[in-house]
Order: structure tokens, then sequence, then C-alpha cells
């Protein structure tokens, strides 16, 4: 019997050295291996068909990066104006979207995670991420939503982060990871914009104390070439400054305070080879800011969505207007090139994003792109290693060359700022007046035949 026992026993031994010995492996490859692929998007809807994951194969990442709403976790109530329940307009008296529970969280989190393309990109590719709002559990939410404590659990078993990570025990889910070898090593960087982040036009925090203190340290940690800081809403763009009243959108930008603490940390620390990527807008753009005090101009890949994205919300016959009032609303960071499938050069059906970085190159280059959900770009433009470095911006000589990069939205005038808000309003004043001339039209037409019917 006691030799009997030792034979499970043993089995159990080698499996265990064998799953030890492999993730020892794994983890090695990932510091030996130059990483030259990096995917990544947002906006998920595990409810809805998802394609796109065959292109995200075909790109064959190394790390796949999760920008947030991974899942739509939170329950939207119907658009209504009217009746006893009303969700939009004036007089809302209910909320559009309300949490759901753990059990259909996890429901959610399950039929995501079973989806055939992202099962094969998950076997291959290294998988990180952070969350947005509505996998944090509720639109828009911040620091005050009460079940984020339960839902960082959840959000982190659909990451498969250890039992024993240091995620599970802190407050957030930032993060942070190394790959390559050290002299062609990237950074990711993973910060949490939801679990401490104050109220909308606060002007608060978003990162909160204590996850600032650590961006700072892993700021000033060990050397890597390329630094890659995923934020789940926009950094470098404030489109809310151009957009509103008519709607606006959440970002770095509706935080000033914060945005320049940031970039001031990124100066601070001499941090080289700093690139933003974001998600949360429901469209694609790359972005870029030449004046924020680091001395090298700092990118921002926004994609969005991975199936969520804002042309599908139109019938297709419409869709080119939404590239028109994209192209129509200022903009003063966007990177507009020959690049672009559209004036605009942004992005509105499905897409994800793709780093690639050539090592080889002298200086070694990386190309940002947003491709479509065939694999085929959409927006690009490559950047060498050599300009985002702290000297690449002092020269005078480059001034002029980064003026376009250099406005922040909110300082543009009122008349080019306010134009989008102009136009609808315009439009909006010609139909009614259009509408009410023909309802005059209509009142004295009527008014005539009657008239006349009586004098005949």
């Amino acid at each position: 019997m006691a030799a009997a026992s030792k034979v499970p026993s043993n089995l159990h031994y080698i499996l265990l050295s064998l799953w030890y010995f492999s993730s020892l492996s794994k983890a090695a490859a990932e510091e030996d291996s130059p990483i030259t692929r990096i995917a990544f998007g947002s906006c998920a809807n595990q409810s809805a068909p998802q394609p796109i994951w065959e292109a995200i194969n075909k790109f064959d990442p190394q790390v796949f990066i999760w920008l947030g709403d991974n899942i739509y976790g939170d329950i939207r109530k119907p658009n209504r104006l009217i009746g006893k329940e009303r969700t939009i307009g004036p007089w809302r008296n209910s909320p559009r979207f309300v949490p759901s529970s753990e059990s259909e969280m996890k429901l959610r989190y399950a039929k995501a995670k079973a989806n055939p393309g992202y099962s094969r990109l998950h076997k291959k590719a290294r998988v990180i991420g952070t969350w947005d709002d509505h996998d944090y559990g509720l639109n828009d939410a911040g620091k005050e939503f009460d079940r984020k404590v339960i839902n960082q659990r959840l959000m982190l078993d659909f990451l498969d982060e250890p039992l024993d990570s240091p995620r599970r025990k802190q407050a957030g889910v930032y993060t942070s990871y190394y790959f390559g070898p050290s002299n062609r090593r990237v950074k990711v960087i993973v910060l949490d914009t939801r679990y401490h982040r104050d109220p909308l036009r606060s002007d608060g925090s978003i990162l909160g104390d204590t996850q600032w203190r650590w961006l700072e340290d892993e700021l000033r940690g060990p050397h890597s070439e390329i630094t890659i800081i995923a934020s789940s809403v926009q950094v470098i763009s404030n489109l809310s400054a151009t957009t509103g009243p008519l709607f606006y959108m959440e970002s770095w930008g509706r935080f000033p305070k914060e945005r320049k603490r940031l970039f001031q940390l990124i100066d601070d620390t001499k941090r080289n080879g700093v690139i933003f990527i974001s998600g949360d807008v429901h469209f694609g753009e790359i972005t870029r800011y030449d004046c924020a005090a680091v001395g090298y101009p700092l990118y921002d890949v926004t994609s969005s969505g991975l199936v969520q994205s804002v042309e599908k919300v139109f019938p297709r016959p419409l869709r080119f207007l939404v590239r028109l009032l994209f192209w129509y609303t200022p903009n003063t960071m966007r990177v507009t090139n020959d690049n672009c499938r559209y004036k605009s050069c942004t992005y509105g059906q499905q897409n994800f994003g793709a780093i690639s970085i050539n090592w080889d190159a002298k200086p070694a280059t990386v190309r940002l792109e947003i491709r479509d959900v065939n694999g085929l770009t959409a927006l690009s433009t490559n950047v060498s290693l050599s300009e985002l470095q702290p000297k690449s911006l002092k020269d005078p000589t480059t001034k002029g060359k980064s003026q376009r990069h250099c406005t922040l939205e909110v300082e543009l005038q009122g008349i080019t700022r306010y134009r989008l808000a102009v136009l609808v309003y315009f439009i909006i004043a010609v139909l009614a007046m259009a509408l009410i001339g023909l309802i005059v039209g209509v009142v004295l037409t009527i008014t005539a035949c009657v008239y006349k019917c009586k004098l005949d």
C-alpha cells in the first residue's frame, strides 16, 4: 500500500515540476526575445459578433493589451424622453445605466473568454490589460462605485492573474511588465483610471495618491528603450473641448491638473521613449503633443473599438456624415498624413491598434497603426526612437515644424473651438424655421380653401 501511494504523489511532483519549469522558460523567453509586435484594443461587447480576432491573430502579436470595456458588464436601459421612467432629456428621472449582479458579470466574462478567436490569441500571446467603465461595472463611474472590489477580482480572473499576485491585494488593477533583453527592452505600464478617479468636472485626481507614488517609482525604475503607458481613456486628445456643449467624452484633458502632473513626472524622471495607448471613444486616431515639457513628442494611439464603433450606430448610407463631422470638428493634436484612409485621419469602424518595432533599423523605428477588421492599415505613422529622447525638441529649428501639435484644444479661439456646435445649432434653427414655415403655409392654405368654399 505504501509503494502504491507513492505513485500518484510522484506523478503529482513531476507534473508540478514540469509546470514550474514551463513557467520559468516562458518568463525567460519574454525577457530574452525582443518584442517586435504588440496589439491592443478596447470596447469588445461580448454579446455581439467579434470577427476582428481573425485579423489580430494574423498580425500574430507577442503581447496583446486590453484597454478597457473588455466586456459590457452594466445594463443599458432604453432611451426614453417621455413616460414614467425617463432616461434622457432635461426631465430625466432614471439613470441610463445600472450595474449587473456578480453572477451576471461572471457569465459575461465567461462568454468573452470562450470566443474562439480570442481563445486562439490567448494561447499564443501574452495577454495583459486594464479596465474602463463598463467592465469596472458602471458607465462613467469612478471611485464612488461600491462594487469595485468584487469586480476587480472578476476582471483579474478574466486575465488569469495568479492568486498570489500583488494586483489582488491592492486597491486598483495598475501594474507593469518588462519584455525583451536589456538593449531592446520594452516596458508596459498599465494604469487604472477608474478605481481612484474623482468625479468628472471636479479637476480632481484620476490615479489617487498611492498610484501616483507607484507610477513615479516605475518611471524612475530600470531603463527601457520604449515605455508604453496604457490608459483606458485618452491622454493627449481632449475632443470634449471642441464637441461641447453638444456632448462630452472622458479623457485626461478633462482633468488638466492631472495631465500636467503626468507630463511633468515624465520630464522629472527623464524617461525616454514614452508612448501612450488608449481606448474608450469608439473610434481610432493617433494624436501627438510636442509641448508637454518632456523634450520630445508624446504620441497617443487610440484604438476603439474591437466591436463597438461610432459608425456602427448609423445606417451605411449615412456613415459618410460621421466622417464629415470628424473632419469638421477642430483638432490640434491629431496626426494627419498621407497614410490616413479618410481625410479626417480618424477611423470610426471596428479596429485594433498595432505597434511594430524594427530593432535592426539604424536608428530603431516604431510603426504605430490602427488596423481594420481585415487587418488592413487605416491610420499609421512611423517614429524613430531617436525622436523620443529628451533632447529632440530642444533644437530651435524644430519649433516651427512642431507648432501644429502645441496648441491645446481649450486654447482655440471661440468661433474656431465651437464651430461644430455653431453648425449643429444653425442646422436645427434652419430646420425649425422650415417646419414653422411649412405649418404656417398649411394653415394659410386651409384657411384660404375654407374662405373660398364659403364664398362659393
